[in-house]
């Protein structure tokens, strides 16, 4: 009896989580529409850049780095939330996290490759790259960053596919019966013969675990690495210690910010919500806290040091990042990314969910200018005696930087037709090895009751 009633719920879940994958309306064509044009005018201007060179940017002679980098470090941050989330809880036997980990496994994926295309767009000439492999010297900080993102890019796409086999297994056993012969070919290839034996899940465990605890070491080398590439040069607000630490810390706060971002997306689109509670959010929004107190730390010892040390390139630093043209961007993110956040996390006033998701978005929004106020203001500070320099970005770059927020969406929304979003083989485990009922009350969603982006 036991076993039948865990068959039935097994069934329900299988149901309820693939229910997204065996349709689309005009309205998800649509939406899937817009993200393509505006990747497209994002290669138009690419191509603008390519033919015209980097005069088409707002960069120059002094301020050799802009948006690009900006989006770099930026999409490099939210990366780590894989690593936080999935990994680093796994490891410490966080149960609650096994609804989201594939979101945030895919969210680091997705970031890596998006964000390691900006420095090759950055460098005007896409065949430098080359060069960079062939010519670099090896004491460069630049080449470390490639060999740690490389790295921690194919180790984020094994951790993310191993607890995909059973699921693309599911999918390929349920096609069987739909006659859709190619694609039950490339989820049998996918699924490289998984048949939910004993066996076969203890290695499946076994190489997650392993995964668990090498890919954090590889991310907290990556974030390290790009951090000293700031931290070894010779100019003002960049040479310091406390870059590495201020690079992870602020990576796992943007990262686990979006992570909540994208989570409140797909549970009100692919109708999640029985699986990403309100209990979640809360948990994740514990996290967002205490990461947002260590960078508050973080941004008050930098400025604090740089100000009272005051040598004189750093003087005009702070003078133009607290006082001159930057400080609109500093207060702003000061004010909107550290102060307001931390009042409706601390202040639990109103429906938890939309709160938190309120934090994140003002966090996210105020850790991209962050980033803008790292990389230009530094540079605009003349080391000669020079005047100031100005940057502002071009209709290229910002074309540019639209194109890969809506490259980070197109993925999402491909993916959500593709594969389940929440793990169904360990959604089912944790539901059979619980006392509990499995958490899908399909009573309160009808076993065929559509999402918004289904057809009618």
């Amino acid at each position: 009896m036991r076993a039948a009633s865990a068959h039935v719920a097994r069934s329900r879940l299988e149901r309820n989580l693939l229910r997204e994958t065996e349709g689309a309306s005009n309205a998800y064509y649509g939406l899937l529409a817009f993200l393509v044009a505006i990747v497209a005018w994002g290669m138009y201007a690419f191509l603008t850049q390519f033919v015209f060179g980097l005069a088409t940017t707002g960069m120059g002679d002094q301020v050799v780095w802009g948006f690009y980098i900006v989006n770099f470090v930026f999409f490099l941050g939210i990366a780590m939330a894989g690593t936080v989330i999935s990994a680093i809880l796994r490891i410490t036997g966080a149960g609650w996290r096994t609804p989201i980990t594939r979101i945030a496994e895919l969210v680091t994926v997705t970031a890596l490759m998006i964000g390691g295309i900006m420095p090759v767009i950055d460098l005007g000439r896409p065949d430098r790259v080359a060069s960079i492999l062939t010519y670099g010297r090896f004491q460069s900080a630049i080449l470390w960053d490639i060999i740690v993102i490389a790295t921690y890019l194919v180790g984020s796409l094994i951790y993310f596919y191993l607890p995909l086999i059973p699921d693309l297994a599911i999918m390929r056993d349920r096609l069987a019966q739909s006659g859709e012969s190619f694609k039950r070919w490339v989820f049998t290839l996918l699924a490289v013969g998984w048949q939910d034996t004993i066996e076969q899940r203890q290695r499946l465990e076994k190489g997650s675990r392993i995964m668990s605890l090498a890919i954090v070491p590889m991310a907290v080398m990556t974030h390290t690495v790009a951090s000293l590439i700031f931290a070894w040069m010779l100019r003002p607000g960049w040479n310091s210690t406390i870059y590495g630490v201020y690079f992870v810390i602020g990576a796992v706060f943007s990262g686990i910010g979006t992570v909540i971002i994208v989570m409140v997306v797909l549970r009100k689109l692919c109708h999640l919500e029985q699986y990403l509670t309100e209990k979640h959010f809360r948990n994740l929004s514990y996290l967002l806290l205490a990461l947002l107190l260590a960078y508050f730390y973080l941004v008050l010892t930098e400025y604090l040091t740089v100000g009272y040390t005051l040598v004189t390139e750093e003087k005009h630093l702070l003078e133009t990042v607290l006082l001159g043209s930057n400080a609109i961007w500093f207060w702003g993110f000061v004010i909107f990314g550290l102060l307001v956040p931390g009042f409706l996390l601390v202040f639990r006033r109103g429906p938890a969910i939309p709160r938190i998701v309120t934090a994140s978005v003002l966090v996210n929004i105020a850790m991209w200018i962050k980033r803008f106020i790292i990389v230009v203001p530094s540079q605009q500070v003349p080391l000669l005696p020079y005047e100031f320099a100005t940057y502002t970005a071009s209709w290229v770059e910002w074309s540019i930087t639209a194109a890969a927020l809506a490259a980070f969406a197109l993925v999402f929304a491909i993916a959500a037709k593709v594969i389940p979003l929440v793990p169904i083989w360990e959604m089912a485990a944790e539901a059979e090895e619980s006392t509990e009922p499995p958490p899908s009350r399909i009573s309160e969603f009808p076993e065929r009751s559509y999402s918004i982006w289904e057809r009618r």
